[in-house]
Parts: C-alpha cells; sequence; structure tokens
C-alpha cells in the first residue's frame, strides 16, 4: 500500500453544501485507495460512483457505499455498516489493535481504465470539520494512492496457523512474502543460515544466489532502479555485511529503495569482538535512511514493515535491519497487526501536490517568461507521463540529468535537449546558461551538472520542486521553492493550465536552440576499420529500436552509453550516478533481468569495471539469465586516461591495465589482457570478440539472438575522449568540443 503512487489531488473539489470532497482518478492496477495519516475521528464515511462498485475486505466484496467506523472499540476490524441492504462486514484496516496512525480502505471499480467519481467525508462528535475546511483546501494529512508500482499482496494467507509457534527467521521471511517480494538476493554465512533455512519453506520468494555481497546488493539495486520496487538482498555478519557498505552508499546517493537485512552475532556477543562481529549499525548509519538492530523477537513484524515503508516513501532509500541469531532462533507467535511507529516521519512527508497557489505562481512564472526550460532528474521517473502532458501543453524545452534519462523520450528533437552537464550536449547546457527561467524538477543541482554554481543558470529565476525538502536552497537559492511530489505538482500544473485554458509560445526560443544544435551536434570521428565506443552504442541502440534496459559501470563506456543510446522511457537506464561505482553494471543488469524477463538487458561496459564483479558471470549461468554483456574494452581506465591527457600532460599513472605488450601497438590478438572471452567461456557463457568494424553489427545481433547469457567483447581505442566536456568546476564558457588522444604527446617521447 505505502509504495503506491500517489494521485493527484488538485483537482479534488470541496461540496461546502454536503461536506464532502470530490475527485475523478483513472482507475489503474485493480482499483484506488485511500489512506490518513492521522486519526480522525470515529466515523470514516467513504463513496464510489458510479454504484454498485466493489470494496475489498477481509470478508467479502459489498456495495462501496457506506461508512468504515474507527472507533476505538473496535480496532483490528473495524465495522462497517453498509446501505442498500448489505450486510455488516469486517473492513480491513492496514495496522493494530491500538488507535491506528494509518487508517486505509480499498476500492476496486468494474474495470480498469474507467473513471471513478470518488467522495470523502467523515462526522463525528467533533463534527466534519476534523477532516474538512471551511476554506475547501484539501487538508495534507489525508491522501490519495493509486495502486502503482507494490506487490504488497491485498490478501495475505499465512503458510502458518493463526496461533502457531515459528522461528523468528521464519517470522522474517513471512514479512517479506506480506511485502509481496518475489525475488531477492542473498549470499548465506553462519550468521545468517537461519533465514536462508526459512527462504527454503517459502512458496512465493525466489533467492538468485549472487557470488559476492556487493554484486548481491547492486543486483537488488537494478531491481528497485527498473522496477520502482523495494529491492531486497541478505548478507550474514562481520564480512559479509561490510561487503554491502559500498552498495548502501550507492543507493543511498542515487535516492534506490533498498531493504538490507544482516545477519548479526547473537545479542549477548555484541560487543566483545566474537567472531565475524562488526557493528554494521553504526558503520552504515551515515548511509543509510534508517537502519534497526532487531532486540526483540516481538519487534520484528514492526521493524519490516516500517523499513519497506520507509525505503519507498517521500525520497526513497537504503534501510539496513540488521538481525542478531538469537532474535533468528527464538520461536514464538508474531504478531502481525501492529501499528508502526513513524508519527514523526510521516508528519514531516511532503504533500502530493502544492497549494493552488503555489501552481498558480508556477503558472504565472512561466507567462512571464521568454526561455524557460525544464531541468529534470530520477526524482521524476514515476512523473514521465505527466512531464509528457506538460510538455505538449507548454512547449518548453526539456534537459535530463544522468539519473533522469528517459523520463522524457530522447528522440523528440523539437523539446528534448538531450542530457546536461559535464558531458552534456552543447544545446542543452546553452540553453541552461541562456535561459530566463529553469524548472528545476526531482534534482539536486549535482556538481556534475552545475560546474561551478556561481556560473550556472546565472540569468534564470529558478523554480524548484523536490519531495526532499533539504533539497530546497541546499546547493542553488530557488525563486519559488516547492517541496512536493513531482508527479503530483506535474499533474496539477496540467489541470491548472487545461482549467485555464492558458496558451504558450516558446517557438522562437526553440528555433534559438535548434540554431545552436546545427550548430553543435552530437558527432565523433568515423574510423574506417576501428570501431569507435560511439558507433558501437549507435548500433545497438538501432538493433533493439532503442527498447533495452541498460545498465554501465563508470567511465568513459558509461558517458559515451549516456550520449548515444536514446532512452525513450523511464527505468530502462541504469548507472551509478551520485556514487560512480566501479562494479555495478554486470549485478545491475542481473536484477534487472530477473525482473523484467520482458525486456533485451544489456550491460555496457568497460573493462576496468566488469572485471570488478566478473564472478557474476557465474549467476548468470546458475540461474540462467539472458543478460547481454557488450564490454568496450580500450585496455585502459579510459576516463581517467581523458583526465591525465586534458590536465596531466599524457602522464600515465597506473591508467594501463593490460599486460606487457600493449594491444593497441601490436594489434595482435593475443596481446589483449585478460582475455574475457576465455574468461566468460570458464563460466560457461557463450562469447565473442570483435575487432573490425565490419563485423560488428552482425557481432552484435549474434549477441541478442544468442538465448541466455552472452558477453561481447568489442576492442576499441584508447584514445577517444568523451566530448563535449566540462571541466570540473567550470563554466559552460569552458566547454570542450574536439580533440582525443593523439592531440595530447607525454613530454619526455617524440
Amino acid at each position: 500500500q505505502t509504495q503506491a503512487q500517489r494521485l493527484d489531488t488538485s483537482q479534488i473539489g470541496y461540496n461546502s453544501r454536503s461536506k464532502e470532497y470530490e475527485f475523478e482518478v483513472l482507475v489503474r492496477n485493480g482499483g484506488i485507495f485511500v489512506e490518513s495519516t492521522k486519526h480522525i475521528g470515529p466515523d470514516y464515511h467513504l463513496r464510489a460512483h458510479p454504484e454498485p462498485c466493489n470494496m475489498l475486505t477481509t470478508a467479502q466484496s459489498v456495495s462501496c457505499r457506506g461508512e468504515l467506523n474507527d472507533s476505538s472499540a473496535s480496532h483490528s476490524k473495524a465495522g462497517r455498516k453498509a446501505s442498500n441492504n448489505c450486510q455488516r462486514v469486517s473492513a480491513k484496516k492496514s495496522y493494530g489493535k491500538r488507535v491506528p496512525s494509518v487508517t486505509s480502505l480499498k476500492y476496486r471499480s468494474q474495470q480498469n481504465g474507467e473513471r471513478a467519481a470518488v467522495k470523502i467525508s467523515a462526522s463525528s462528535a467533533t463534527g466534519p470539520s476534523s477532516i474538512t475546511s471551511n476554506s475547501g483546501s484539501f487538508p495534507s494529512d489525508i491522501q490519495f494512492y493509486q495502486n502503482g508500482v507494490s506487490d504488497r499482496p491485498t490478501e495475505f494467507k499465512s503458510r502458518y496457523g493463526k496461533n502457531e509457534a515459528r522461528k523468528g527467521a521464519d517470522v522474517l521471511v513471512e514479512c517479506l512474502e506480506r511485502e509481496g517480494v518475489e525475488h531477492l538476493f542473498a549470499y548465506p554465512g553462519g550468521a545468517s543460515m537461519e533465514i536462508h533455512q526459512a527462504l527454503t519453506r517459502s512458496n512465493t520468494i525466489e533467492n538468485i544466489l549472487c557470488r559476492h555481497e556487493q554484486g548481491e546488493i547492486f543486483a537488488a539495486e537494478g531491481y528497485a532502479k527498473c522496477t520502482g520496487k523495494v529491492g531486497v538482498c541478505i548478507a550474514t555478519s562481520g564480512p559479509g555485511a561490510t561487503n554491502l557498505v559500498t552498495g548502501l552508499a550507492d543507493a543511498m546517493l542515487d535516492s534506490v529503495p533498498l531493504v538490507a537485512i544482516t545477519g548479526q552475532v547473537p545479542l549477548p556477543l555484541i560487543g566483545t569482538d566474537g567472531f565475524q562481529e562488526t557493528p554494521i549499525v553504526e558503520i552504515s548509519r551515515q548511509i543509510t535512511k534508517h537502519n534497526y538492530l532487531v532486540t526483540n523477537f516481538e519487534d520484528l513484524p514492526r521493524i519490516m514493515r516500517e523499513a519497506f515503508y520507509l525505503a519507498n516513501s517521500g525520497r526513497p532509500g537504503p534501510v539496513l535491519v540488521d538481525v542478531p541469531k538469537d532474535i533468528q532462533q527464538t520461536v514464538g507467535v508474531p504478531n502481525f497487526d501492529v501499528n508502526m511507529r513513524l508519527q514523526g516521519y510521516l508528519s514531516r512527508l511532503p504533500p502530493v501536490a502544492p497549494p493552488l497557489v503555489k501552481l498558480q505562481q508556477v503558472i504565472r512564472t512561466i507567462e512571464a517568461s521568454q526561455k524557460p526550460v525544464l531541468y529534470v532528474g530520477g526524482g521524476c521517473l514515476e512523473a514521465s507521463p505527466e512531464l509528457k502532458e506538460f510538455v505538449e501543453l507548454t512547449g518548453i524545452p526539456v534537459c535530463q540529468t544522468l539519473m533522469g534519462l528517459g523520463t522524457y523520450p530522447l528522440n523528440d528533437d523539437e523539446h528534448a535537449l538531450g542530457m546536461l552537464g559535464m558531458h552534456g550536449t552543447v544545446y542543452g547546457n546553452y540553453s541552461i546558461d541562456k535561459a530566463d527561467l529553469l524548472l528545476a524538477f526531482g534534482v539536486r543541482f549535482d556538481d556534475r551538472v552545475t560546474g561551478k554554481l556561481e556560473k550556472f543558470a546565472t540569468r534564470a529565476r529558478i523554480v524548484h520542486v523536490d519531495i526532499d525538502p533539504a533539497e530546497i536552497n541546499k546547493n542553488k537559492e530557488a525563486y519559488l521553492g516547492i517541496p512536493a511530489d513531482t508527479k503530483g505538482t506535474l499533474g496539477g500544473l496540467n489541470s491548472l493550465i487545461k482549467k485555464e485554458e492558458v496558451k504558450f509560445d516558446f517557438s522562437e526560443w526553440r528555433d534559438e536552440l535548434k540554431g545552436v544544435r546545427q550548430e553543435f551536434p552530437m558527432e565523433y570521428k568515423h574510423e574506417e576499420q576501428l570501431i569507435v565506443p560511439q558507433h558501437a552504442i549507435e548500433l545497438l541502440d538501432k538493433l533493439t529500436n532503442g527498447n533495452a534496459i541498460i545498465s554501465t559501470g563508470v567511465g568513459q563506456h558509461q558517458m559515451f552509453a549516456a550520449q548515444w543510446y536514446k532512452f525513450t522511457e523511464p527505468r530502462n537506464w541504469l548507472t551509478s550516478g551520485g556514487l560512480g561505482t566501479m562494479g555495478f553494471g554486470l549485478p545491475a543488469a542481473l536484477g534487472a533481468a530477473v525482473a523484467r524477463k520482458d525486456r533485451v538487458v544489456v550491460d555496457i561496459d568497460g573493462d576496468g569495471s566488469f572485471v570488478m564483479n566478473i564472478q557474476e558471470l557465474a549467476t548468470l549461468h546458475a540461474h540462467d539469465i539472458p543478460v547481454k554483456v557488450m564490454i568496450l574494452n580500450n585496455q585502459h581506465l579510459g576516463m581517467v586516461v581523458q583526465w591525465e591527457d586534458r590536465f596531466y600532460k599524457a602522464n600515465r599513472a597506473h591508467t594501463y591495465l593490460g599486460s606487457e605488450n600493449e594491444y593497441h601497438v601490436t594489434y595482435n590478438e593475443e596481446d589483449i589482457f585478460p582475455d574475457f572471452v576465455k574468461a566468460a567461456e570458464s563460466f560457461r557463457v557463450p562469447a565473442k570478440r570483435v575487432v573490425r568494424k565490419c563485423d560488428l553489427e552482425a557481432a552484435i545481433q549474434e549477441m541478442l539472438d544468442t538465448p541466455g547469457p552472452y558477453l561481447l567483447d568489442v576492442m576499441v581505442p584508447h584514445q577517444e575522449h568523451v566530448l563535449p566536456m566540462i571541466p570540473g568546476g567550470g563554466g559552460f564558457e569552458q566547454i570542450i568540443t574536439k580533440g582525443d588522444g593523439h592531440d595530447f604527446v607525454p613530454e619526455d617521447k617524440p
């Protein structure tokens, strides 16, 4: 429930006569539900039209016209007095036998795609004002959600009897089942063996056995990034837990919903330097959204529920749950009907959409501008439909960050300006430099985007919308800062534009940008025989029709993929953005292929990044996961080499990864090191190498056509530079558009 998408409430109308709020929703994925973050009184009336429609309850489906009695006399099964001669049944409650902090009712319309009008009102001893207001503004403590990315079962049937005792490990696994977890990534050890034993008793959860804990947490990230669901990984104590640390930091910086579960030494041994004991809660405190050390068997259901809620609400992030072995082994009867204890967190969550007056301010600001630009990032991944409609209504051009690629189709040459920032397009960065209005949605003004902050968007008023209030004014002062969900904000703006029939004309501004695009197009030098990485990625884009899920490691290949693969939808681009973690590509692709079996998944990797988690080829074979790996192999740490060329007089400081005879000198395939084809074959993964441009297209097609996993080693020159490039800490006026490694010769060489 808590992972579902919030509905746009900007068009909720208040009927002062009937004391009801009224709004329309387009029903998707089977239904809608309403949720209150505060206890709002004994009688909570909800109606849906047209009638009849079905309300999901713990007992049966009934007419949804009626009321939910939320009085303290009946908490776990709140009574519902149904009208139209419907019998009294038990309505499903979210949590607890005490007065709940969250109350929810679910509705299911007759079919997906129909429009359903929903009304909400309340009556209690204190009167309707407990959730209504005379001004007609919608109370922020009540949120409407569309069933979306959550797989949490509507009704859950336990494998155990109601009062049947079981181990803590089995309770933990049932918590995962109740959250709708179908796949997780776990590597066993002494302190987590009980959990793995319990997993073997689950009928619904499949464990993907990665060959390293870092591989498993990156796989969980890939799973989460391509679905929006919470990724789950499990590791043992000590080194198993510390091997998750890089992944936790990566998920934190990229706002990835993740629950990492670690085994821990028994409670009496904590602090004694026991075997494989590390204080993972303390270690991970600064790189997780929240973390827990479970000290009581009874707390497991509540903690696990909170962990999933925290991971995927507000600004998503990783949550760590550390479970001592004696808690896993404790036998008892769990109580899953418990309250979360997150009142403070819930009270701080930003609203679905900003108040009407804020939306009107945004519209007026756009009307006053002549050169507006949209700057959208990872915070807009769930708002792609609303973003597309907003661009259609306004005609405002769109720049995307590395994390936001695909939120708006990159093949729309009229409005899409590509990626901005250090390796962004010239015309994209030009638009930011010349803009008089910057609409920053779901972004954090990262230094790889802004360069020198004082020189970034100096002519523009900034409207900054972000789910995390801490990001507003953190790096760049906003003219109008709005802490809110981008989906609700864009939806509200779209509705307001249509309602007020506002018209915009920025064609002159778009024509100016077209001129810059023509003067400084994205281009590269074509070679007759050699394969340049840009060409390889363009061919992959062509042969997959731009519909593949692409993961990368970190380096030149990552930037080339971001520049030359034309993403047309969100969640098809998986990369380590904030932390820049080498070795991310292969395990992330693995997780994506597990989650989305309907798509081709390709890991575009570099030879330096790939070797860092090469062991996950074993996982691909063992689970028959059809990941395609395309290595752009230049035998160097390419991005560092580029910086050596540009800023260190081409002095090579430990950036060559090959053997004593350099392939790019001899062009003898026997000098290629390591031999990734033989390595892949040792993992029983089919593989091939291609060195000539004329053979590349057929080789990529063979890779795509081969069932199961496949590795293609593509040899590319190490002299290629990722361009355009704005030097770190620089401004747009310093952008570099020409040159490569051939232009830079070390001083001690002729």
